[in-house]
């Protein structure tokens, strides 16, 4: 009998099939280096640099009495979602995820094998729900490929982490059927709808729609369906409410802890024995498979292991159902009349509200003003990026970058000289749901060397004459034009946009455009204006007004006049390879 048909038998028997924790949080103190977690592909440099850690991590969980531990390869779903090719570019020798795949699944194997388990214990290739995306089209082709190359294949693939139900959902969930092996899904779902690491509710209720995904699932071939990745009070309610539209097999793994950009936190009031209680109540409502998330450790699988020993699951309903939000008529309140036509783009996207980024500003970090607000209307409207590899230089508050991403990017590079700016976006971009799509890096410009190419760049810089007499020695020459940063990433842009990528660059008409057209043509690259707008001159700006007038004497730069107010345009450029 093959290990999972051993799963199937004790799921049969009424027996819980106890899954492992978490391996990225696990990873650092298996490893006893911080570093070895790596955003966004949550532990695979491990498989390279740190696979003894890897290994440590599945003997914990084996000694911890799981029936099915996971590969280490949560993070390639990320990968796929980019390039689908290469991972971890600063090394000399970029490494296929194919590669990693293999290995995260030979090191589970050899755990597994050093352990006697061999036939009882599953192995489950892991993948995030990022593979559901253009660029992992091939996933599971490829897969088959991979797996048919292997002496000793998993046993199951799980597919976790799950959220939206786009249509292209259907597509990938069969390739992956297709190569053969029992597909689990696991999606961060509660009753309140769609669910956040922290339990946050990204949507209301949806009626009976998830229960009739669920059900095309079963359907379909898949063999069981899981919540995960949610803080575990959210949990209650969904093993039963999905028990109303399937008969697979029903799981729940939550998690303990989350990930910021100050490192880990975890929910440290929970022990082996609270999580054991909180197991037991899964189990009373229906749970088959029982395991854990982020910040679950061997030794909470160890108790809820001894605690559902013995039991049946149950038929448990929660005392109450969610509320539901956003169910009104859609007038005013005490209003009668009917909820008015939407205001709608080119796109069919509905206009008001405006789905504009949530953004919050942090202490030190400059605030968006009309020229970036002008650059995110042009990637809004236009949809940029979507599948593409993007770089926002001078991210700020992120507000370029997190667009980018919402419009379905493959991976947002964010970078900025401040660090703090570096953070504050990184935090925006997981109040906007696409922290796992968007990284960032502190980077000076002056000296940086692009190290990859890029399909889609983005920038808005500081663009303001610095005045000659109010200005003393810097190690760095006074920005007298206001042109340093921007002739920079002109100087850069060679090197770092692809050769069909397209950069928009916003200029300020207080600079030359004589002088930028000069330095694009003699950088081999072509440029056109693809949006503009009039704003009046910020109060910062009016210390740098007699500057502001010398470069405008001396050059083809301007502002307008309206009255006794002034304003400058900002120009949005579209930049390419001339070909």
């Amino acid at each position: 009998m093959s290990a999972y048909e051993r799963i199937v038998g004790a799921i049969a028997e009424e027996h819980c099939v106890i899954l492992d924790g978490g391996i990225g949080t696990e990873l650092p103190r298996a490893s006893g280096r911080e570093e070895t977690l790596d955003e966004p592909l949550w532990g695979t440099r491990a498989l390279i640099d740190a696979p003894e850690a890897v290994l440590r991590v599945h003997r914990s969980y084996l000694d911890a009495g799981c029936d099915v531990i996971s590969t280490d390869t949560w993070g390639l779903g990320s990968a796929l979602a980019s390039d689908g090719l290469r991972l971890h570019r600063d090394r000399e020798a970029p490494v296929h995820w194919m590669d990693l795949g293999r290995r995260g699944l030979r090191l589970a194997r050899q755990a597994v094998a050093e352990h006697g388990g061999e036939g009882e214990r599953a192995v489950a290739f892991s993948l995030n729900g990022d593979v559901d995306s253009e660029m992992g089209g091939e996933t599971g082709r490829l897969l088959g490929r991979l797996f048919a190359d292997e002496e000793q294949p998993p046993d199951l693939i799980l597919l976790e982490t799950l959220s939206l139900l786009p249509a292209s959902l259907d597509g990938t969930v069969e390739k992956l059927l297709a190569t053969g092996l029992p597909v689990w899904l696991s999606f961060r779902r509660c009753r309140h709808g769609v669910c956040g690491v922290y339990g946050q509710h990204w949507g209301g209720p949806e009626g009976d729609a998830f229960g009739r995904a669920a059900r095309r699932f079963e359907e379909m071939g898949v063999q069981a369906l899981l919540i995960n990745c949610i803080p575990p009070d959210h949990v209650e309610g969904m093993v039963s409410y999905l028990r109303d539209y399937v008969d697979l097999p029903l799981g729940v793994y939550p998690n303990l802890g989350y990930y910021t950009d100050r490192g880990w936190r975890f929910d440290t009031a929970i022990g082996g024995p609270e999580y054991a209680e909180l197991a037991l109540g899964w189990r009373e409502e229906g749970a088959q498979i029982v395991g854990g998330c982020c910040g679950v450790r061997p030794e909470h699988i160890v108790a809820a292991r001894e605690r559902l020993d013995g039991t049946r699951p149950g038929h448990r309903r929660p005392l109450e159902e969610p509320g539901r939000q956003g169910d009104g008529a859609g007038g005013a309140v005490g209003s009668s009349l009917e909820p008015p036509e939407p205001w709608l783009d080119d796109r069919g996207r509905d206009l008001y509200p405006l789905p504009f980024p949530e953004l919050a500003v942090e202490a030190g970090v400059v605030a968006p003003g009309p020229p970036s607000f002008m650059a995110w209307r042009h990637l809004f409207r236009e949809g940029a990026g979507a599948g593409r590899r993007c770089l926002d230089v001078g991210c700020g508050t992120g507000v370029l970058g997190i667009q980018l991403a919402l419009n379905h990017a493959a991976h947002v590079h964010c970078i900025d000289i401040d660090s703090r700016a570096v953070a504050n976006t990184l935090s925006n971009a997981f109040r906007n749901g696409v922290s796992e799509r968007l990284s960032g890096a502190t980077v000076d410009l002056y000296p940086w060397v692009p190290d990859e190419r890029y399909e889609v760049i983005v920038a808005s810089l500081a663009q303001r004459p610095a005045d000659p007499f109010q200005h003393g020695s810097s190690h760095r020459r006074p920005d007298y034009w206001g042109r340093a940063l921007l002739e920079q990433l002109i100087a850069k842009l060679p090197l770092a946009l692809a050769a069909e990528g397209v950069a928009y660059v916003v200029q300020l008409s207080i600079l030359s455009r004589q002088h930028t057209a000069e330095l694009l043509a003699g950088a081999g690259l072509a440029v056109r204006v693809v949006d503009h707008a009039v704003f009046a001159f910020p109060p910062d700006y009016e210390a740098s007004r007699a500057q502001i007038g010398r470069v405008e004497a001396l050059s083809d730069a301007h502002h307008l006049t309206v009255g006794e107010a002034a304003a400058m345009v900002a120009y949005l450029l579209e930049i390419r390879h001339d070909s």
